[in-house]
């Protein structure tokens, strides 16, 4: 089940890659989250996009970080591979995350430079972890407050304030994933990466095998499983595979791709035209200073990120620098 208008949406977007390295960063909530949004999906998926483009966008701002300003696009995703839509799996494909695809770098505060995260290296998911959580519930809250949630079943309860805010104490406490994937190779990876997620639906015709006697059978994958056999064949009802497809369906008019910061529709053209002259400059250009790369810490351990990894004691000391593998900015 096919969502029109890949194609062309990717083509556009090729026109905005930059020369740099891509990172994937994926923000998911915590089962008792998707609960909630089971009965207050466009206030909660709103929410979900606010709160992780106001924590990347700040994260990357601090100069104990990244210190520049930053573009991304974030995707929604609600279903597993068996269409429920909050299964007790954290990510792994199997619950409601937001997929972010972000430039390694960003534009200094002045507009005047190109800032380099590390290599191989975005944001500690650590730090991003603890702000997302407390924005996501923040605005929560706030939307509680003004009547904009409905419970209903065994949810009903929350609708008193004080049970609302007792629910919300377990997860001040937990662990929300933030997790960071190993970064794309280079801008073609990233337009094969688009091609392949940002206009799926919760099941592609594919995994479609049977339709008879009132049931449908269809092909799926059980994260649970070590191991490379993860395949299986579900058999649902008709009325009950309809029943757990239209719970991914999103409201009308909700946008479920959606840029930010450089990226945003109000500054893309700009801000990517000068992303691209700056990127065109000498490659020690788009370096850290020297003196502030020595002094930056890792919130984590308050370690040098220049200490040696292997041996904990010596420094590693910068000797070479290598031109990016790519294309020019410039080719089109």
């Amino acid at each position: 089940m096919p969502v029109g208008g890949a194609d062309e949406w990717v083509e556009a977007r090729q026109t905005e890659l930059l020369p740099v390295e891509y990172f994937h960063v994926v923000f998911t909530v915590p089962e008792q989250i998707a609960r909630i949004a089971y009965y207050n999906r466009k206030e909660v998926y709103n929410i979900l996009f606010r709160a992780t483009a106001e924590t990347l966008t700040t994260i990357a701002r601090d100069p104990h970080h990244l210190g520049a300003e930053i573009g991304f696009f974030a995707v929604l995703h609600t279903w597993g591979q068996n269409l429920l839509h909050h299964p007790r799996i954290p990510f792994r494909g199997e619950s409601t995350h937001l997929h972010c695809v972000v430039p390694g770098g960003g534009l200094s505060p002045d507009g005047e430079r190109w800032v380099s995260c590390r290599p191989g290296f975005f944001l500690p998911v650590r730090v991003l972890s603890r702000l997302f959580r407390r924005l996501f519930l923040k605005r929560l809250e706030a939307a509680f407050r003004k009547g904009k949630l409905s419970f209903f079943g065994d949810l009903a309860r929350l609708h008193d304030p004080a049970e609302f805010l007792r629910s919300l104490e377990p997860l001040r406490e937990s662990e929300w994933v933030v997790y960071a994937k190993a970064p794309f190779g280079g801008p073609s990876q990233v337009v094969d990466y688009l091609g392949r997620y940002t206009h799926r639906v919760a099941l592609s015709n594919e995994r479609l095998l049977d339709v008879k006697d009132g049931q449908l059978t269809f092909q799926w994958k059980d994260y649970r499983v070590k191991g490379r056999e993860k395949s299986r064949v579900m058999t649902l009802e008709n009325n009950e595979f309809l029943r757990r497809f239209l719970i991914h369906i999103l409201p009308r008019g909700f946008q479920r791709i959606r840029f930010f910061g450089l990226q945003s529709n109000r500054n893309r053209k700009v801000a990517l035209a000068t992303c691209r002259r700056l990127l065109a400059g000498p490659m020690a250009d788009l370096l850290p200073d020297p003196a502030d790369y020595r002094t930056l810490r890792l919130p984590a351990d308050r370690e040098s990120i220049r200490r040696c990894p292997r041996c904990g004691k010596g420094e590693m000391v910068r000797i070479l620098t290598l031109a990016p593998a790519g294309p020019s900015p410039d080719s089109s």
